[in-house]
């Protein structure tokens, strides 16, 4: 006989089919209201972007009950948390896909020819990531002192450590990072909720300064021909190739989409498995190489590596019949989803660690305006390099496709190479940071 629920703290929409069907309907709205030439609604939309919405509005929708990404029941005494199963699709079936079909018609001679300003970005960005947790942690700790009280496992630091792991690499490094500093697990929801807010809310900046990029670029004497040329070769094979897609179009796109989507599954399962087996360094959450044994991490360096290798076949002409605007469909429903997971409501409750969050955040994107405003480097690569530490590879390739279908693959390979460094840089800011706890005490 099953147990008795006696008590649960859940929104109004439970189903995942329905909580689908109503943020598909939120995506049409938005579409259907950005393509109305009233007045109010053409002014509406030269301020707030399409995507900045279909961003925002889930979390709007969360805040007043009817929908979550996850709620809590208890159960004879016992609480669970039962999460949504839209996010776990929609990372693992819906990006993937969408970085095959926006990387079906890349040029990669191009984008290897845009340039020493995007790595410059990245590691602007790695840096300010590893620099700002000290100095967030010393500016607020003068205001909150309880920050430094807390001893052993406790410790803050090692808490912060792994928020350092997920703004330069992933959930892989966050990982890793709670291992290496043996932070306390019943404190780790603060951190949890602080890397979510605070991520999600430069994430909506990001997506914001898109509408502005040109105004943006101008500020920053930014030289855009290289990243302008890509687009232009880009929409200039799809002008070449276009047609009327019929059906058997988008069943062979389809179809070898998730095809592909499918074989990227099994090779990372394969690969990640065999590496844990067989090296320890990948096997030890404690190594550097940990990140290697991440499912996810070979996911999507699959699904870029099938993508690219489709660009050099025949396949790349089905550009020509959307398949990039196929793949800012799956982007669009993956954004819609992910803002399913701000909580606006939690930002009150742990204002120490959020007000540090936000610190942090804002010294990494100091930081990267700085370099960009003297390097003239262009917003998208501030833009990209930003989310390729701090979103990695679930986001980048979302902000890099705002700009331009063509470029998504630009923010992927990025978010790889975050993966890559992510350990390392996460354990250097950790222990910059033990050493300003220590210094303060």
């Amino acid at each position: 006989m099953p147990a008795k629920i006696i008590f649960m703290i859940q929104p109004f929409i439970t189903n995942d089919i329905v909580l689908f069907g109503i943020l598909a309907g939120l995506l049409a709205l938005i579409f259907y209201t950005s393509s109305l030439h009233h007045p109010f609604w053409r002014k509406f939309y030269a301020i707030v972007p399409a995507l900045f919405l279909a961003y925002m509005l889930p979390a709007v929708l969360r805040a007043t009950g009817l929908i979550s990404e996850h709620w809590t029941i208890s159960q004879n005494g016992e609480t669970h948390t039962v999460h949504s199963q839209l996010y776990y699709i929609a990372t693992r079936a819906f990006l993937p896909a969408a970085l095959i079909l926006l990387t079906l018609s890349i040029d990669l001679k191009a984008i290897m020819q845009l340039g020493w300003k995007a790595l410059l970005m990245f590691f602007t960005g790695t840096f300010g990531i590893i620099i700002g947790g000290p100095v967030a942690l010393y500016l607020t700790s003068l205001m909150f002192p309880s920050l430094l009280q807390a001893t052993g496992h406790d410790a803050t630091w090692r808490g912060l450590a792994t928020l350092a792991g997920s703004w330069i690499g992933g959930g892989a490094n966050q990982t890793a990072m709670l291992e290496i500093f043996q932070y306390n697990k019943e404190l780790y929801g603060g951190m949890l909720l602080t890397d979510i807010v605070v991520a999600n809310i430069w994430m909506a900046l990001l997506l914001l300064g898109i509408k502005y990029n040109d105004r943006i670029n101008r500020w920053f004497r930014a030289d855009t021909s290289d990243i302008d040329r890509l687009v232009e070769k880009s929409e200039q094979f799809r002008r070449q190739n276009e047609r009327i897609p019929q059906l058997r179009d988008y069943m062979i796109m389809l179809g070898v989409t998730f095809a592909a989507v499918s074989a990227a599954h099994l090779l990372a399962s394969g690969v990640s498995h065999w590496l844990k087996t067989h090296i320890d360094a990948v096997a030890d959450p404690k190594s550097f190489f940990s990140s290697l044994g991440s499912h996810f991490f070979w996911l999507i360096s699959f699904a870029t590596l099938f993508g690219i290798g489709f660009s050099y076949t025949s396949l790349r002409r089905y550009e020509g019949v959307g398949a990039s605007k196929l793949g800012s469909v799956f982007i669009y429903f993956l954004v819609a989803i992910i803002g399913m997971k701000i909580d606006i409501y939690k930002i009150f409750e742990y204002p120490e660690l959020i007000l540090l969050g936000l610190i942090w955040m804002s010294i990494h994107a100091v930081l990267l305006i700085a370099v960009a405003k003297w390097s003239r480097s262009p917003y998208f690569f501030l833009a990209v390099g930003s989310q390729a530490n701090v979103g990695g590879a679930a986001s980048a390739p979302i902000v890099a496709a705002a700009f331009h279908p063509a470029l998504a693959s630009v923010g992927a390979l990025l978010a790889i190479l975050g993966y890559v460094v992510g350990t390392y840089g996460a354990m250097l800011s950790a222990w910059l940071m033990a050493w300003v706890t220590a210094l303060m005490k």
